[in-house]
């Protein structure tokens, strides 16, 4: 089967919404708490654009969303209602009081979507990505990279604890497996939002092409009969002696782009 096939059977958009995609969360840093025969999924998030994607995801599922201040200035509580739904999730994940991920655990894009909407982060230059883990969450590290890597795509282990995602045709594949950019998250806030560069001029290969020596025109031969005299063919061309074919130039990078550092519109949180 295609690396494409692979892709689109694993993709965020491949299979209808289901409250059990939330263990995307809880592999990363949420967590889940019980109430009697219900439960509540519940993580921190440090931008307003990720509340926003978050309680969009959540709705998609049918749950009920709430938010909240966290105690870290400038970061967001977000987290579902208690609920029947999510029981099955708790029951899977919890051992004691803490969590775990169950046996077979597999990641797919929906889970992978809400992972990085909660706390997944792009290079400045396009070319690597993070998802991050819960800060205790050591445990879980072996198996989020086994469950990431059997997705065919390729990440490492860094401090965090995260999985680190490095080049651009990794985050390329990062972004088909996750989808599109949340109508919240600003621009560069996503895998690919930063197209390829194309046509690039390679400095190394310019530095080791040596300079071409402009040649001078080659005078016209001896007077013949029939023929303009020497003098009179070369004073009509004017003397180009010495001059460079290629001065006065403008080489234009295309495909350059500056991204905004705006907030997506209705990204500002007043109140729970």
């Amino acid at each position: 089967m295609s690396l494409n096939r692979q892709l689109a059977m694993f993709s965020a958009e491949s299979a209808r919404p289901s409250a059990y995609d939330l263990s995307g969360l809880l592999i990363g840093p949420g967590q889940v708490t019980r109430m009697g025969g219900t439960a509540r999924v519940s993580v921190v998030v440090e931008a307003a654009w990720r509340v926003h994607a978050l309680a969009a995801e959540f709705t998609a599922r049918g749950l009920e969303t709430s938010w909240e201040p966290a105690a870290i200035e400038g970061h967001f509580g977000v987290r579902t209602a208690y609920t029947g739904m999510l029981a099955p999730l708790a029951e899977a994940w919890l051992r004691g009081a803490g969590k775990r991920p169950p046996a077979g655990f597999a990641l797919d894009g929906a889970r992978l979507r809400l992972w990085f909407a909660a706390a997944g982060t792009v290079d400045p230059e396009g070319d690597g990505a993070v998802l991050r883990l819960g800060a205790n969450d050591e445990h879980c590290s072996a198996v989020a990279l086994r469950a990431f890597t059997a997705l065919a795509c390729v990440a490492e282990l860094g401090r965090g604890p995260a999985l680190r995602i490095s080049g651009r045709r990794r985050v390329a594949r990062l972004r088909e497996l996750i989808g599109e950019r949340p109508a919240a998250a600003p621009p560069g806030a996503w895998p690919g939002d930063r197209p390829e560069p194309e046509n690039l001029p390679d400095p190394a290969e310019d530095a080791a092409r040596p300079d071409r020596v402009p040649r001078a025109p080659r005078r016209p031969s001896a007077e013949a009969p029939g023929q303009l005299t020497a003098d009179a063919d070369w004073a009509a061309g004017g003397s180009t002696a010495g001059a460079d074919p290629s001065a006065g130039g403008e080489t234009i990078v295309a495909g350059q782009l500056t991204a905004g550092t705006g907030r997506a519109a209705g990204s500002e949180l007043t109140g729970p």
